[in-house]
């Protein structure tokens, strides 16, 4: 079977990669492309300046070596990594392609900007443990030379999970696992938890586990702009437009075992830029799906999917769209400056904004109580009826409570386990993904960054082994259930 391929297809990475390729009976001379791309990228001369800060309203170039769909904090990331990690200045030539250029739908701004460790799965804890120590140091990693520091106005004040009877096992195990990776997780009784909190009613709660360390929130738009500010210093390029079709050529080949695969390796993505009708190709190397919820149309442009039902051909990269609200209150009463983010057993969870007793919050819909995500409108009678009573008993104050604001944003939902798909697919062989991270994308980016930029250029992930969230386990069916899902 196809097992040992897929769980590693990746070889030496990218460069490393036959490209010879078959399309219309003519041999493209994909052999030469890529060994002119690792000659630049393994080259060691000196010299070679960053590529000037370019003007990014116009047609996108028509080669580049990576082109990334979509430029939220994401694909951002992976372009600095990219950056960061060749081996000469100027070596790798990577174009962002985003189709919301005010970002005015972009899941990284509408959401509450939360960061924290207390995952179920050791992947995610070890990936926010990275990309908080990313997000402390943010000015060593994203400076850029005459421009203001960034201040991401990180608040420390922690998590706070409540669990049932009935969840305060998985609990405990998972606090375990938090603890074993390096995480300042602590587990309080409901009477510890009244002593420490006095605001909260512990009706219904048998335990909860507090961060004490590196967990809170951040500015989430200052993370994207110190993000886009730092890879433009690093000459990476910027397209405002959308991807409508990726042309590539096939490969026929038989595995061990006699089953019969197509590979496919694209070799041009067609962007139609704004206010036009025309597309400019883009001849490429190596294409990165970070489209955030819109990632499962990216792959399927791709043929991804496409294939008979059962089959590595026919399995479909199982992210979409979900439309989740946020709403803002204000409670003259509420929680005071020392008040965590509070998830409670049904769902609901807030967190202070500011100094004045306002506060952010939500809960995420049942999967029959799913909205149509065809738009971001919000309902406002799922906060009377579906959040607001969790809340009102959970915190007495908020019985008084006057919402002030409501948004709606996206989750680029991974319907298979929740979980984030990294890494190459093992039949678009130069296709890599960066989504699917159904609601912890932006706290994890800075790591998931550098975790693709490890595979597309040395082959293998070197410093957070994310084996388990590659594209294969859709096929082989094994997943890698988080259960702690906002």
């Amino acid at each position: 079977m196809l097992r040992g391929a897929l769980w590693f297809g990746l070889g030496p990475g990218l460069l490393g990669r036959g490209l010879g390729t078959h399309r219309g009976g003519s041999t493209l001379d994909w052999d030469g492309k890529v060994s002119e791309f690792k000659k630049k990228i393994q080259s060691i001369l000196p010299g070679g300046a960053r590529s000037p800060l370019c003007d990014t309203s116009h047609l996108p170039p028509e080669h580049s070596d990576v082109v990334i769909v979509g430029g939220g904090v994401v694909g951002l990331s992976v372009a600095y990594w990219l950056k960061r990690l060749e081996k000469q200045q100027g070596a790798i030539r990577v174009l962002v392609v985003e189709r919301d250029h005010t970002y005015s739908q972009a899941s990284t701004v509408l959401s509450v900007g939360g960061i924290r460790q207390q995952f179920s799965l050791p992947e995610n804890i070890q990936l926010s443990l990275f990309s908080v120590e990313f997000l402390r140091n943010i000015n060593e990693y994203l400076a850029v030379v005459d421009d203001p520091p960034l201040d991401l106005q990180f608040n420390p004040s922690g998590y706070l999970f409540l669990a049932s009877e009935e969840g305060a096992t998985i609990m405990e195990n998972n606090v375990k696992v938090q603890r074993q990776e390096g995480a300042k997780v602590c587990l309080m009784s409901p009477e510890q938890l009244r002593k420490k909190f006095p605001w909260i009613n512990t009706e219904g709660v048998a335990l909860a586990s507090y961060g004490l360390e590196n967990e809170g929130w951040f500015d989430p738009w200052c993370l994207l702009q110190g993000l886009r500010r730092k890879v433009q210093s690093m000459g990476v390029l910027f397209c405002h437009g959308e991807v409508t079709r990726f042309v590539s050529s096939s490969n026929h080949m038989e595995t061990a075992s006699g089953e019969k695969v197509t590979l496919k390796r694209i070799h041009e993505v067609h962007v139609k830029v704004d206010h036009s009708q025309e597309y400019q190709p883009v001849e490429c190397a190596v294409v990165v799906n970070a489209a955030g919820a819109w990632s499962g149309r990216i792959a399927e442009l791709a043929g991804i999917g496409k294939g008979p039902p059962g089959t590595l051909q026919g399995t479909k990269l199982p992210v979409e769209p979900r439309k989740r609200y946020v709403y803002l209150w204000h409670c003259p009463q509420g929680p005071g400056l020392e008040a965590p983010l509070v998830a409670d057993p049904s769902g609901a969870y807030f967190r202070r904004e500011g100094l004045g007793n306002n506060y952010l919050g939500g809960c995420s819909p049942s999967e029959e109580e799913e909205p149509d995500p065809g738009n971001l409108e919000v309902d406002h009678d799922f906060f009377q009826e579906k959040v607001w009573p969790h809340l009102a008993r959970r915190v007495p104050a908020f019985e008084a409570l006057k919402v002030r604001r409501a948004w709606a944003g996206y989750y680029d939902y991974n319907t298979f386990d929740q979980n984030g798909v990294v890494g190459p697919h093992p039949l678009v062989v130069n296709m890599y993904f960066a989504t699917g991270f159904s609601g912890h994308g932006l706290q994890q980016a800075p790591a998931v960054g550098r975790a693709v930029a490890e595979v597309m250029l040395e082959g293998r992930f070197q410093t957070i082994n994310l084996s388990p969230f590659l594209f294969s386990r859709f096929y082989l069916g094994e997943k890698a259930q988080e259960r702690y899902i906002i």
